[in-house]
C-alpha cells in the first residue's frame, strides 16, 4: 500500500478533528460536545449526502451498473450477518452472535461519507447512485440479525410468541437514519427532474457547510469511540481480533465483486467501504430494544471503539489501494 494515502487521509481536517477528539479522552480533558449538537449534526449529514445523492442520480440515470450494484450490495448485507454469526458462535452464545453480526451486515453512513471526502481530495470521481445502495444495505442486516436469533435461540425464549413483523419491519425501514436518508434521496431525485433553480439554492447548505460539518461530528465521534475503548477489555481477545479481521474479508470480497461488476475506482471504494464498515447507531438501537439477552458493550464497543477508527484512520487508504490493484481503469 502507498503510504502516502495514508499520510494524505490522516492530515485532513475531518480525521485529524477525530484524533482530537480521542486525544482529549486519553489526556482527562474535559472536552464534550452538547447532547442535542451531536444528533443535529448526524441528521445533517444524512440530509446532505441523501440530498447530493438524489441530485447525481438523476443526472446519472438508472442504467448501466446502477441496479446491480444496488442488488449486489442489498445481497452483502444479507450473506455478512450469516457467515459472521457462523464465525461468532465458535465463542459466543447466539443473542450476542446475532446482535454483533447484524451490526457488522450493516453500514456506518459516516464511514461512507468520510470516505467520499477522502475521492475528492484525490480527485476521483463517484457516482450518487452509491448513496442508494447505502440507504438499502442497513435495514436487511436488522431483519437477518432478528431471524438468526429467532432461529437459533428461539429454544431459549419459551415463553416468547410469534416474531412481530410489523415492529421488526418498522425498525428495520423506518428507524430515523435510514427513513431521512431514503427521504433526502428521493427530495434530491425529484429536485432534480422538475426544479433544477431550487437545487442551487440548496447548494450552500448541503455542499459548503458540509466538510466543517463532517469535522465537528468527527470529533464528537472521536471522543465517544475513545470511551468505548474501556469496554473493550470485556470483549476479549477473539472479538477484538473479529472487529479488525471481519472488514479486511469483507472488504476483499468487495473489491471482488466491485470487479465482477465494472465499477469505476471511485465506485468502486465507496462499494468496498460499506461491505467492510458496521453500524454504531442504527442497528444497536434495534438490537437493544429486540435482542434485551445481548450484551450492548459487545456489539457498540467493537464496531464503534475498534472498527469505524480502524476504517476511518487506515482502512481507506489501505481499500483505496487494493481498488487499484485489483480493478483495472477504463481506458
Amino acid at each position: 500500500m502507498d503510504t502516502s494515502l495514508v499520510l494524505q487521509n490522516l492530515l485532513t481536517p475531518p480525521a485529524l478533528f477525530f484524533f482530537l477528539g480521542v486525544i482529549a479522552v486519553l489526556v482527562g480533558s474535559d472536552l464534550e460536545i452538547p447532547a442535542p449538537l451531536p444528533k443535529l449534526f448526524s441528521l445533517y449529514l444524512l440530509l446532505a449526502i441523501g440530498f447530493k445523492g438524489g441530485l447525481e442520480l438523476q443526472h446519472s440515470g438508472i442504467s448501466g451498473p446502477v441496479l446491480p450494484t444496488i442488488s449486489a450490495a442489498i445481497l452483502m448485507s444479507l450473506a455478512v450477518p450469516i457467515y459472521s454469526f457462523v464465525v461468532l458462535r465458535v465463542k459466543l452464545d447466539s443473542f450476542n452472535a446475532a446482535a454483533i453480526a447484524a451490526t457488522y451486515g450493516s453500514i456506518s453512513a459516516v464511514t461512507f461519507i468520510t470516505a467520499e471526502s477522502f475521492l475528492d481530495t484525490q480527485k476521483l470521481h463517484h457516482d450518487g447512485f452509491m448513496v442508494a445502495a447505502l440507504a438499502l444495505m442497513e435495514s436487511p442486516a436488522i431483519i437477518v440479525g432478528l431471524l438468526l436469533v429467532k432461529l437459533a435461540a428461539g429454544q431459549k425464549r419459551p415463553d416468547e410468541g410469534p416474531m412481530r413483523w410489523g415492529a421488526v419491519l418498522h425498525e428495520a425501514f423506518l428507524n430515523g437514519s435510514v427513513y431521512l436518508l431514503v427521504g433526502s434521496l428521493v427530495i434530491g431525485f425529484l429536485t432534480a427532474a422538475n426544479s433544477p433553480h431550487s437545487a442551487e439554492k440548496m447548494l450552500p447548505f448541503t455542499d459548503k457547510l458540509f466538510y466543517g460539518a463532517l469535522s465537528f461530528f468527527l470529533l464528537d465521534m472521536g471522543i465517544v469511540a475513545a470511551q468505548r475503548l474501556r469496554d473493550l477489555r470485556r470483549a476479549g481477545t477473539f472479538l477484538i481480533a473479529f472487529s479488525l479481521l471481519m472488514p479486511l474479508f469483507n472488504a476483499l470480497l468487495g473489491v471482488a465483486i466491485a470487479r465482477g461488476l465494472g465499477l469505476i475506482p471511485g465506485d468502486a471504494l465507496l462499494f468496498v467501504v460499506l461491505c467492510a464498515s458496521a453500524s454504531y447507531i442504527a442497528v444497536p438501537a434495534a438490537m437493544r430494544m429486540t435482542v434485551p439477552e445481548a450484551n450492548p458493550s459487545y456489539y457498540i464497543s467493537t464496531a464503534l471503539g475498534l472498527t469505524f477508527p480502524f476504517n476511518i484512520i487506515v482502512g481507506i487508504p489501505l481499500y483505496l489501494a487494493l481498488v487499484n490493484r485489483f480493478i483495472p481503469v477504463a481506458g
